[in-house]
């Protein structure tokens, strides 16, 4: 199974970790990513995605990641929000950047299920 790969974090409002889990051999790499993942989202309140988009040269964000070294602009992380307000951030890796999104873009479709 896909999901015996992963390695998940989740970061509070205040880029701080709250948990961590690492399934079976996933990437050495991804125990470093991961975490980042997590906290950018936390942080930046957008997907690590958007945030490499931002960061681009000529963009406002550009090199963020200089003036933070735990920002990671590898995409699979994602906000977590209750009642429009940050509540922090889930990172996602282990697979593909694809597989890495859709695992995130699950869990944080069940989070706000759950926080109805």
């Amino acid at each position: 199974m896909l999901l015996q790969i992963f390695i998940f974090a989740v970061y509070d409002e205040n880029g701080l970790p709250r948990v961590y889990r690492r399934f079976g051999d996933a990437l050495v790499l991804s125990i470093t990513l991961v975490p980042g993942k997590a906290y950018t989202a936390a942080v930046t309140q957008c997907k690590t995605k958007d945030v490499a988009a931002a960061a681009a040269e000529g963009q406002p964000l550009m090199a963020i990641q200089t003036n933070d070294p735990r920002i990671t602009l590898v995409p699979g992380g994602y906000p977590l929000f209750v009642d429009g307000k940050i509540a922090g951030g889930i990172g996602v890796g282990g697979g593909t950047e694809e597989q890495d999104c859709a695992v995130a873009e699950y869990v944080v479709s069940v989070f706000e299920e759950a926080m109805k």
